[in-house]
């Protein structure tokens, strides 16, 4: 029988160099992202403020953000780098 008061192990979530995200971190954009549908390009060195963690990754997106001009949207946590 499961021990209900055993945690549940959750995974880590690392940027490009290898630093540990949490919600609410403020990130930096390590490359220029071509974004589908809108017509334009991320910029390396846009900060993402206020990121929240996706348990369950899409096609490798594992973090929600507002990206400043292009409103909501997923990223993957290999083009980003935790800011500070």
């Amino acid at each position: 029988m499961a021990d209900l008061n055993a945690e549940v192990a959750v995974p880590v979530i690392r940027d490009a160099v290898g630093n540990e995200l949490t919600d609410g971190d403020t990130v930096t954009i390590v490359k220029d992202l071509k974004v589908k549908g809108a017509g334009g390009v991320i910029k390396v060195g846009t900060k993402v403020t206020g990121i929240r963690l996706l348990e369950d990754a899409i096609d490798g997106h594992d973090i929600d953000a507002r990206v400043p001009g292009f409103g909501n949207m997923q990223l993957k946590s290999s083009v980003v780098k935790k800011a500070g």
